[in-house]
């Protein structure tokens, strides 16, 4: 059963994200929260954003700004929040304690059919719906920041989540336009996390140990791997770095191992380091209201532009044949 409705708990950023995202897809959204003030101040932000997007050509979706708009209505009631959706995400702060109280409101609340799913970025599903009476239709849907410009999920179940969860939760972020992957059990930071960190650790320690400043650093990525990752994943660029992914690590295997050899220890991310790396980032973004915002509209539309790049490109590739030849 496919849902034609959706509760979205919580109106921060990455609520009023998923909101759009639904609402681009079609589907009627309820965004709770709270407070009033909260919920208006979310759905004039969400106008603002939804009507740039227009202008922009840039909004998803086959309906109108207006159109999509008046599929989402705000509510300060959970029950009333809930009453019809058959799906539920939650999107309150990454606090253990705050996101299982709502789980377990929302536990008594909702029926055999009823999909809860979390936002969260770093919460183990064992740690949240363990106990539930629903815990079979539990899972976590993990979008990357902001989830209507970036269109990843991880979709993480617990122990104890039925496939069929999984399977549904799997198809519907497909059907909104994100693009979900299973990871097939629960695992600290997941797995975008997990890569994530271990990229951070190790430009924490570049810097750190003054091999690089921490503005090349950056430019490393931006405009050397973050230009192929932008496209293919770090497997997929093995595989054609050579012939194949066997070929690769029969050339690359020593030095691979020889270079990881030299990582050091976790850093304590903190310290003159910190100190270092805060000076040189505020030097080039002060840390100010205004011009943060700025770089992150930025941020967004640059996302936005390799999005519809992304979706150009892909389109215009079909994968080898067998006769061998490409597009």
């Amino acid at each position: 059963m496919e849902p034609s409705q959706v509760a979205i708990i919580g109106s921060g950023l990455i609520g009023r994200s998923w909101a759009m995202v639904f609402a681009a897809g079609g589907f009627k959204v309820k965004l709770y929260d709270i407070a009033e003030q909260q919920l208006t101040s979310a759905l004039e932000n969400i106008r603002k954003q939804m009507k740039e997007l227009e202008e922009s050509g840039f909004l998803k979706g086959a309906l109108s700004a207006e159109q999509q708009l008046a599929l989402i209505s705000i509510c300060t009631d959970l029950k009333a929040a809930v009453e019809g959706a058959t799906f539920i995400q939650e999107c309150t702060p990454e606090n253990l304690e705050l996101k299982k109280k709502i789980f377990s409101q929302l536990d008594l609340l909702v029926g055999d059919n009823v999909i809860l799913s979390s936002s969260t970025s770093c919460l183990l599903p064992s740690k949240l719906f363990t106990g539930l009476k629903h815990v079979k239709q539990c899972i976590v849907s993990h979008p990357v920041n902001p989830p209507y410009f970036v269109p990843l999920v991880e979709i993480v179940p617990h122990p104890e989540t039925d496939p069929s969860t999984t399977e549904r939760t799997y198809a519907l972020m497909k059907k909104i336009g994100q693009s979900p992957v299973k990871l097939n059990r629960e695992i600290e930071g997941f797995v975008l996390n997990r890569l994530q960190y271990a990229v951070i650790s190790e430009a924490w320690r570049l810097v750190g140990e003054g091999i690089v400043s921490p503005t090349d650093l950056d430019l490393v990525m931006s405009d050397g791997l973050g230009m192929r990752y932008a496209f293919i994943g770090p497997l997929e660029t093995m595989h054609l770095n050579a012939e194949g992914i066997s070929n690769y690590c029969e050339r690359y295997r020593d030095g691979m191992r020889r270079v990881l050899n030299t990582f050091g220890p976790v850093p304590e991310f903190s310290g003159e380091i910190e100190q270092k790396i805060n000076q040189a980032m505020s030097e080039k973004i002060p840390v100010v209201p205004k011009v943060l915002d700025a770089r992150r509209k930025w941020r967004d539309e640059c996302l936005t532009g390799l999005s519809k790049l992304k979706k150009q490109m892909k389109s215009d590739w079909s994968a080898p044949c067998l006769t061998g030849e490409t597009k």
